[in-house]
């Protein structure tokens, strides 16, 4: 069995290090200006040296942020919970409606399925602006805009087509003759889809399910437009930031912070359930 030596180890461990810093430098440069004041960070040259404090993360959290102008009242905490509901319930309506429709391209070869799979797809593709004015106008006709409900029927087209074609191609790698196997058995179709090919497409399920979130918080151009400040997510209530006096960069760093937690902390928890379901999901059913 091949050893490395002392001194490729240490190289290893150097080369390693680095990389790791150069990626992870900007975001442990946003915290350090998050607990910075503006003065702090305008500051030439700059330093990480300096006298912390939390006055960023407590004008977000009370809604109250001090500027040179005076006080402005802003509504950052309302915005990352609307973050969080429109992203979660547009995800879980995705994988309900994309699961089972992935598995029907996958299994059900019909004619034409190649066609609406690939003009789902197209939605991906299609820049925002692009439909952005119909979407406006049947909204406002339809008594859509400015609802949750209208945001989270237009993250589908985020979400969906993502849902579909990631999954798709898990439950395509998956041998059919191991469902035909249960099916000999004495299963009905339900049972076998959702005992056999689901756990099986488990990693790749949560995979689309994280990405999709991920695209749905991002989301910036739907929520401005179709949605008034009560129903915008944090993307778009960070605009209060930059006010007439000049920019909070404090506040921006803790806001972003704060609106990049909930994925961060999301995709470390996945990422285990990730690992165990490649290892697992071969072996299950």
């Amino acid at each position: 069995m091949e050893t490395t030596s002392p001194v490729e180890r240490l190289l290893r461990g150097i080369a390693i290090t680095l990389v790791c810093l150069f990626f992870m430098f900007p975001i442990v440069w946003i915290v350090l200006m998050s607990f910075q004041t503006n003065e702090t960070i305008l500051r030439v040259p700059p330093s990480v040296i300096f006298v912390p404090t939390l006055e960023n993360y407590t004008a977000l959290i009370t809604g109250k942020l001090e500027t040179q102008a005076g006080t402005l009242d802003i509504d950052f905490m309302g915005n990352l919970w609307n973050s969080l509901f429109l992203s979660t319930t547009s995800v879980a309506i995705g994988l309900i409606l994309g699961v089972p429709a992935a598995y029907a391209f996958a299994r059900l070869k019909f004619r034409g399925s190649e066609d609406i799979a690939f003009t789902l797809l197209s939605f991906r593709f299609a820049p925002p602006l692009l439909v952005l004015l119909p979407l406006t106008i049947y909204f406002q006709q339809l008594g859509l805009a400015n609802t949750y409900g209208g945001l989270i029927w237009v993250y589908q087209l985020i979400v969906l087509p993502l849902i579909l074609w990631i999954v798709r191609g898990y439950f395509e790698d998956i041998p059919a003759d191991i469902e035909y196997a249960y099916r000999i058995a004495g299963h009905d179709f339900w049972s076998t889809f959702r005992r056999i090919a689901l756990p099986l497409a488990g990693p790749g399920i949560a995979a689309a399910g994280l990405l999709s979130f991920i695209f749905a918080w991002n989301n910036f151009v739907f929520a401005l437009v179709l949605a008034s400040a009560d129903k915008q997510p944090v993307t778009v209530g960070a605009l209060a930031f930059v006010t007439a006096s000049g920019i909070q960069y404090g506040q921006v760093a803790a806001g972003i912070v704060l609106s990049i937690a909930p994925t961060f902390a999301l995709a470390l928890y996945a990422q285990r359930y990730l690992v165990e379901g490649l290892s697992l999901g071969a072996v299950k059913g």
